[in-house]
């Protein structure tokens, strides 16, 4: 079987990508990628000379590229690539429309011109916005998204999702929580933490960090993708969660324990804009499939932070030139607004 990957070189793409080649050892996989900032071939230097791998570099958003892809014949389409973090998008919506919504409609009608057994539109619990408390999200429920991120994402699940009620394309959209592992782009919670403690550095939390996340080990969702590529029903949606609901505080806490780090290098920040409080995802439709998440939270939010401590070679030389400038705009000059 041929897959299409897009997106990855990026944290959860270049995790499927070892996931694939590891678990189904007759696949081919093609790797598309633009490699913006959080795209990293360095994730996949263990594969890159692997006969079943190719990688090629462009922009899901590329009609030629995308085009001249589908018509050598893909069995599969997984679309990672997205503009992911929310920060980000905060500061300059633009790339992610351009990528996340226009890219994806790219890659939609690529696979209604050549044809293929399943499209797979990688979506967010994020879609679902802010939830009360003692209850989580299944996949009828309305689509709250409340920063332009999440409404890309939002924009994208359900143009995907049109493709299949209209022209009958083969589709399905997964709603995956927060992932942690390894190769994640030092801008999420668990790697900024993470390196910033290894380098002596306060870390910036958010408000009161009480906000409250489900974490998904990353090889949880490339399973649970896996599962939905397998045996799910065309035009349906599937939650894929972890089960492990954590005040990021909590997080922060587990992270400076294993580090021996001091209580003095926490600092709260002013919160972010439009920050919901809570996700959390009901995965029962995806169990049914035979999906369940299987590594323990306990257990590999220590093997990840591990992973970093060991493989400092990989981030150190990410954490410069425009991270910096980032890194100095969205936090180190909000403690002082």
């Amino acid at each position: 079987m041929k897959y299409l990957v897009t997106g990855g070189a990026g944290f959860i793409g270049s995790n499927f990508v070892h996931y694939l080649l590891e678990t189904y050892p007759d696949c081919e996989v093609i790797n598309l990628d633009k490699l913006t900032y959080a795209g990293n071939l360095e994730n996949l230097k263990d594969v890159e000379n692997d006969p079943r791998y190719s990688f090629v570099h462009g922009d899901i958003a590329d009609e030629e590229i995308v085009n001249k892809i589908f018509a050598g014949g893909i069995d599969f389409a997984v679309n990672f690539a997205a503009e992911t973090h929310v920060d980000r998008s905060i500061g300059n919506p633009s790339d992610f429309i351009t990528t996340d919504v226009y890219g994806t409609y790219v890659l939609l009608e690529a696979a209604r011109s050549h044809g293929l057994k399943k499209f797979i539109q990688i979506s967010t619990d994020e879609v679902y916005g802010t939830i009360e408390f003692g209850r989580s999200s299944v996949e009828t429920d309305q689509l709250l998204p409340r920063n332009p991120y999440s409404a890309s994402k939002a924009g994208a699940d359900r143009l995907a999702y049109s493709y299949f009620a209209t022209y009958g394309i083969p589709i399905c959209i997964t709603r995956a929580s927060n992932n942690y592992g390894f190769y994640q782009y030092p801008e999420k919670l668990v790697p900024l933490f993470v390196t910033n403690l290894l380098e002596d550095k306060p870390v910036p939390i958010y408000g009161d960090g009480k906000n409250v996340r489900d974490w998904l080990h990353v090889i949880d969702h490339c399973s649970g993708v896996d599962c939905v590529i397998q045996n799910g029903v065309d035009g349906e949606v599937y939650n894929i969660g972890g089960g492990n609901e954590r005040e990021n505080i909590d997080v922060v806490d587990i992270i400076f324990d294993h580090l021996k780090k001091p209580d003095s290098l926490k600092t709260y920040v002013k919160d972010r804009m439009g920050h919901d409080r809570r996700y959390s995802l009901c995965s029962d439709k995806t169990m049914a499939l035979g999906w369940s998440p299987s590594h323990d939270f306990e257990k590999c939010i220590r093997e990840t932070i591990d992973w970093y401590v060991n493989n400092k070679w990989w981030w150190e030389k990410i954490k410069s030139g425009e991270y910096l400038e980032y890194y100095k705009k969205q936090y180190v000059d909000r403690e002082h607004e």
